[in-house]
């Protein structure tokens, strides 16, 4: 704290008033509310069920597949492209590792890794048309999207395949055991009214927010050093408060459960990493530099089509591994997987605040927005609101957000 105050001080960094921070972070601290609003609200007309243990357990593996995705859909779209197949590529790798595992009795291991390098090279068929050929990114994925729903049917010829083994499906259902036997965490039980609590889980949750607040300082540090601090410190820490809070409040509600799901790390340990390449390395930059102008990037002497070309299969690895997280959660592959899922992905990272024309976002602003839309649909589904309205709501909601970022951005220029 001290050492990052006398850094401020002595780089003769002055950070932006209160209000004027805020009016020109709109969009972010925005988002942040509007999902801790609608976690509120759900909440109350629920009468609790929202935040029971077993529901927030839920409702991160019912939305993995779909965070896990949008983490790549965003590096995509910040390079100025789209990729409409995801969700058709997600059923048709989640279909080929079934008939793997289940009538071709090959190991999980080499599964999950054929089914990998199957993604990346999906991936790798579409970006070179994109990036090598110039074809729309539009015209090429919508293709895939028709051509892997396709070859799903094809595949499974119509009929669900499973189950799988118990190892596959560690990969969406499991749970980290704890490290402390059950005798010796009784008490934290009895205190917390339940039967059991997971001490890892918990000691996860104070690690984490540990982490986040050193990772906060010392971004502020930097900022500070090189004159391009702006957030004032109070807000700084209103700001880390929250997200803190909810960290401590969510893993001491599943410490009460079952702990710490597997998916859930799995989708940590992405997170952490996409944020890191897109914010602190030179490839990342890139990639925005990229969606910003492509014809400077070019003349900057980046390579514009390996970039490009590197965005859909990083996508495609990822829609494969959302595949295998799905097909384990539903412990069979249905023609049908993935349908319509593309639109879900899409949604939760133009929330979460990218631009259509590329250039912009952010990883937490993705995160956010896959968790709004995924309260979003459990709440109305805990309601009984069926989903013809679920539709019409999700829609407006991602129209509304659309309408608040360009609002936002004429105020500003």
């Amino acid at each position: 704290m001290m050492s990052v105050q006398t850094t401020e001080t002595q780089a003769g960094a002055e950070p932006q008033g209160l209000g004027t921070y805020l009016s020109s972070h709109m969009r972010e601290f925005g988002l942040l509310f509007a999902l801790i609003a609608i976690m509120v609200f759900f909440q109350i007309v629920t009468d609790g069920t929202l935040m029971r243990p077993v529901n927030i357990t839920n409702l991160f593996l019912q939305n993995s597949f779909v965070i896990i995705m949008a983490l790549g859909m965003l590096i995509v779209i910040v390079s100025g492209n789209i990729d409409l197949s995801v969700g058709s590529v997600m059923g048709f790798v989640g279909a080929f590792a079934a008939v793997m595992i289940v009538e071709w009795h090959v190991s999980v291991p080499v599964t999950i890794l054929v089914s990998l390098v199957m993604g990346a090279v999906i991936g790798a068929a579409q970006g070179y048309w994109v990036a090598y050929w110039a074809i729309p990114s539009f015209i090429v994925t919508l293709a895939g999207m028709l051509v892997f729903r396709g070859a799903s049917l094809l595949l499974l010829q119509g009929q669900s395949v499973g189950p799988f083994p118990m190892e596959f499906q560690m990969l969406s259902n499991g749970f980290v055991p704890d490290i402390l036997p059950a005798s010796a965490t009784s008490g934290l039980a009895a205190l917390a009214g339940s039967r059991a609590f997971n001490a890892l889980c918990m000691g996860f949750g104070v690690v984490c927010s540990a982490v986040i607040i050193w990772a906060g300082l010392r971004d502020r540090a930097r900022k500070a050093a090189y004159g391009a601090l702006k957030e004032p410190i109070n807000l700084f820490w209103i700001r880390n408060a929250i997200v803190i809070a909810a960290i401590l409040f969510l893993t001491f509600k599943l410490s009460t459960f079952r702990g710490l799901p597997n998916v859930l790390v799995t989708m940590g340990v992405l997170i952490v990493l996409y944020t890191f390449i897109t914010q602190n390395t030179v490839i990342g930059r890139r990639i925005y530099a990229l969606g910003g102008n492509r014809k400077a990037a070019k003349l900057s002497g980046i390579k514009t089509e390996r970039l490009t070309f590197l965005a859909f299969v990083n996508m495609g690895v990822l829609a494969a591994l959302a595949g295998l997280v799905f097909a384990a959660r539903l412990n069979t592959a249905t023609p049908k997987a993935g349908f319509g899922l593309e639109l879900d992905v899409i949604a939760a990272v133009f929330i979460g605040g990218a631009a259509m024309a590329g250039g912009a976002g952010k990883i937490t602003g993705v995160v956010i927005g896959a968790f709004i839309m995924g309260v979003l649909n459990n709440g109305m589904s805990i309601l009984g609101i069926g989903i013809d309205y679920q539709q019409m709501i999700k829609g407006l909601v991602l129209l509304a957000a659309v309408i608040f970022d360009v609002y936002n951005k004429q105020k500003q220029g």
